[in-house]
């Protein structure tokens, strides 16, 4: 019964949080031969002035234009 925990920064949609789910749950599939039906996947969304990053929070290197080699927004 696997159990996966994904962090990701506040913002992701519904859409891309079902495919995160999926594709998670297919790679544990395909690759370890888990059952589907036993395969347990939580997505915490944290907001981005709660995750930081070399001292500084993810919203402030945002707000400067710093987040080019470690995320896409």
């Amino acid at each position: 019964m696997p159990y996966v925990e994904v962090n990701i920064t506040a913002g992701a949609t519904r859409e891309q949080k079902a495919h995160l789910v999926e594709g998670i749950t297919d790679l544990l599939v395909s690759t370890l031969n888990k059952n589907p039906s036993s395969t347990q996947v939580v997505i915490k969304e944290i907001e981005t002035d709660s995750w930081g990053i070399s001292g500084r929070s993810v919203k402030n290197l945002r707000k400067e234009g710093k987040t080019a080699n470690i995320s896409k927004a």
